[in-house]
Order: structure tokens, then C-alpha cells, then sequence
């Protein structure tokens, strides 16, 4: 009676939930992965690396769930054929829906299903009710646009051993197989402060491509490949794997390379094009500061800015503004100057008005790069001198942590005797935390 009862009151939710949104928007591709993440974290390949028959059943659902998500997101498509699905679920909660749900030898919860719908919101609902997953992080959605955060894991606390315990039990030390990892001509890098463990599942994962497809890393050596939350080449040219896609997805970007690379030097000589017309000043792209982009994104955005500009003919005499930089913003309607000394520069901005900006705070920003140069310079060797005096290991900054703000945290510091602080990991952030590696953050601006 009360799991009826339990299945009647999720129901009520979901169709309640569901109006709402269909209210307020609709659900894009980005909101649908999102939404999704702990599903993902439950069925994820990755996490049966000692269970090759569950991992398998998993990653081929996977794909064919990617693929319906994908023919979701098509516009025009209407052929929609009833997938029925099954995955291994990682986490053992009462289920009180109407699903086919059995377990396996290893213990796991093995639940299948039937996708009909014809949306991405009623998709994702089903399949968080299908596994017997919350889905109350999903009404954030009508509130606003911005990615909600990840759903926090369910996994404890990893155990930070000392390295002894390595040494004497043959285990694999995950902190030095990062180490080892990022040794390699090829550059490994993490778009989030996600911790060894989760790191580790990545990098076995990748590791598993390379031994099955290793002809597709050929293109691979000498650039920077980051693990985020979606796969394709970044604005900056790096080689982004998505942590939520299965193998497959990872295959056909590096078998697209050739093309991107291609596209990243016609992106280049557009930047270049665009330079000419401002009378030198250089084009660049700061991941820290602007929303992550990918190759094509980035390219059509230069390239709707250069044919307006190409059509105004503005009279910038040419390499006088040799040595400035600007970025291009699309979600700006206004130019503006930057403390680090670039301009930033909106792709709908009226050429008049973006000559006349320039022309007016070219020195100003002359000025800031030169003290930008200044400030970087200082905050190094505050940094080195602050490991130095409380024996850190390692004393770093988030992305979102100005220089200045850095500085001035560092000099704090420096008037403090802080002995408990030898051989840690010390994170300047904007709040008081822990992470899951142990490393401890700390506000820049903190109070004794």
C-alpha cells in the first residue's frame, strides 16, 4: 500500500514538475546533461572497471541513449522508435516505480526501461524515475538558465595513505600515476579541481581507448587534452573529452583532428585579417575569462565580426595599436577596458563607436598591461616566498582569484606564523573548504 502510494506521489510530482518548466523554458542539450549527471555517476562505465559484464551492458546502453538524445536535439526529426534500455545502477535505493529492476551476482541494481518520449524534459525525467534517482535538482531549471551544480557524490571520502602503505602492499599510488601521466609530450588537464580518484577513473579510461584504438592517438602528441564537460576542441585549440561521454564519442574526435586542425589555422588567419583592420591590435581568447567555447563557436563568431568590420572600412592607421590586445564577447552590448589591460569587445558593437573607444583608452590601456606585467612579477614571488616560509607544498589560486587579490592575501600571510600549515596543499579561493584530496582553501580576503 505504501509503495503505491510512494508511485502515486511521484507521479503527481513529475507532471506538476514538468508543467512548470514547460512554462518557463524549454530544455536545451547543455540542461539535459546536466539534469542527468546523477544518472551518469550512477551508470557510468568507469565505475565497474572490475565488472566487465555490467560495464559492458552499460556502455552499450549508453550509446544508444546518447544517440536518442541526440535525434531529440535534430530539428525536424520525427521518426522516433521505442528504445528499451537496461543499465547497472551503483546505488541500492528502494524503487517503488514500475520498472523491471533485478540484481545482479555482483550486487548491483539492474533496471530496464522504454523511451517513447518525444522531448528532452520528459526524457530525462523518465530516465531519473526509471532508476529510482531524485529528480528535484531538475525544478532549478525553471528559476534559471545557469547549470545547476553537480549532485554531490555518494561515494565516502577517499583514504589519503601515506606513501609507505605503496610501497609495502604494491598498490598503485594515484597522485604518482598523474604525475607520470603528465610527463608525457601530450599535456593532461582538468577543467574542474576534481579529485585523484575521479581523475584516476579518467585517465583508465582513456588508457582502455588507447589499447584498444591506439592508431587514433596519432594526431594527438604535442597538444593539451582536458577533461570537461563536453568533447570536441576548445576555442583555445585544446582537445576536450567529455567526463560523461563513453568511448565511442572520445574515438570520433580524435578521428576528426585533421578537420580541426585545419579549421584552427583558418581561425588564426581570421584573427590575423582582423588584426590588419585594427591597426595591429591582437585577437586572443582567455579560457579564464570567457564562457567555453568550442573551434566552431569561436570561428563564427570571428568571422561575423571581420565582415563587419571589413564592410565599415574604419581608418586605423596600420600597426598603431601594435602591442593591445582585445577579446570578443557576444552577450555585451557595450565596450570596455579590462584591469589586465585588454579590451573587451561585443560582436554587435557600432564600428563608429569602437573606434572611438579605442582611440580613447588606448593608453589607459597601455598602462594596465604594464602593470598587469608588474603585478604578475610580484605575485610569483610572493607565492615562492610563501611556500618557502611555511614549508607548503604547494600554494596555488583559483582561476577566479585576481593578482591583486593574491597579492594582498600573500602579504597577510606573510605577517602570520602559521607552523600548521608545513607540507600542505593551500588553495586561495573565495571561501572556507576542504577538498576531496585534502588540499585546504581558504578565502583571499580571510579574517583572523
Amino acid at each position: 500500500m505504501f509503495c503505491c502510494l510512494r508511485a502515486v506521489r511521484r507521479l503527481c510530482l513529475e507532471k506538476i514538475l514538468l508543467q512548470s518548466i514547460l512554462q518557463s523554458r524549454t530544455l536545451s542539450g547543455a540542461d539535459a546533461i546536466n539534469a542527468l549527471r546523477p544518472f551518469y555517476f550512477a551508470v557510468h562505465p568507469d565505475f565497474f572497471g572490475q565488472h566487465p559484464k555490467e560495464r559492458e551492458v552499460n556502455e552499450n546502453s549508453l550509446k544508444r541513449l546518447n544517440g536518442y538524445l541526440e535525434n531529440l536535439q535534430k530539428p525536424g526529426f520525427r521518426s522516433f522508435k521505442p528504445t528499451q534500455l537496461t543499465f547497472y545502477v551503483r546505488e541500492r535505493e528502494p524503487n517503488s516505480s514500475n520498472v523491471q529492476e533485478s540484481f545482479s551476482a555482483s550486487g548491483f541494481r539492474a533496471v530496464s526501461f522504454t523511451l517513447h518520449t518525444r522531448d528532452l524534459l520528459s526524457t530525462v525525467l523518465d530516465i531519473l524515475n526509471s532508476c529510482s534517482l531524485s529528480t528535484e535538482h531538475v525544478q532549478s531549471l525553471n528559476v534559471n538558465s545557469q547549470p545547476h551544480k553537480e549532485a554531490k557524490s555518494t561515494v565516502n571520502r577517499p583514504i589519503k595513505w601515506d606513501k609507505t602503505y605503496y610501497s609495502f602492499t604494491g598498490f598503485k599510488d594515484p597522485e604518482e600515476e598523474l604525475e607520470q601521466a603528465q610527463r608525457v609530450e601530450t599535456t593532461l588537464m582538468w577543467q574542474r579541481s576534481w579529485g585523484i580518484a575521479h581523475r584516476c577513473s579518467q585517465l583508465h579510461s582513456l588508457g582502455r581507448l588507447v589499447q584498444q584504438r591506439p592508431e587514433v592517438l596519432k594526431n594527438v602528441k604535442g597538444h593539451t587534452v582536458v577533461f570537461t564537460d563536453r568533447s570536441g576542441m576548445s576555442a583555445a585549440g585544446h582537445i576536450m573529452l567529455g567526463t560523461m561521454d563513453v568511448h565511442h564519442h572520445w574515438t570520433k574526435i580524435f578521428e576528426r583532428l585533421p578537420n580541426y586542425y585545419k579549421l584552427q589555422k583558418r581561425l588564426l588567419f581570421l584573427e590575423d585579417r582582423i588584426s590588419q583592420l585594427l591597426g595591429g591590435i591582437q585577437v586572443i581568447y582567455i579560457e579564464e575569462l570567457q564562457p567555453l567555447l568550442t573551434l566552431e563557436e569561436y570561428y563564427e563568431t570571428l568571422d561575423s565580426f571581420y565582415n563587419k568590420l571589413r564592410d565599415s572600412r574604419l581608418p586605423f592607421h596600420p600597426r598603431s595599436l601594435r602591442g593591445l590586445q582585445m577579446i570578443l564577447e557576444s552577450d555585451r552590448y557595450a565596450p570596455s577596458l579590462h584591469e589586465f589591460g585588454h579590451f573587451t569587445i561585443p560582436t554587435v558593437c557600432d564600428p563608429a563607436t569602437l573606434q572611438w573607444f579605442i582611440f580613447a583608452k588606448a593608453q589607459e590601456a597601455r598602462e594596465n598591461l604594464k602593470r598587469k606585467e608588474e603585478m604578475m612579477i610580484t605575485e610569483k614571488e610572493l607565492i615562492d616566498t610563501s611556500t618557502e616560509k611555511f614549508s607548503l607544498d604547494r600554494l596555488y589560486k583559483e582561476p577566479s582569484v585576481s593578482s591583486a587579490q593574491m597579492i594582498d592575501c600573500c602579504k597577510r600571510l606573510l605577517e602570520e606564523s602559521l607552523p600548521y600549515l608545513q607540507g600542505m596543499h593551500l588553495c586561495i579561493s573565495h571561501f572556507y573548504s576542504v577538498l576531496q584530496d585534502g588540499d585546504l582553501c581558504i578565502p583571499w580576503n580571510w579574517k583572523n
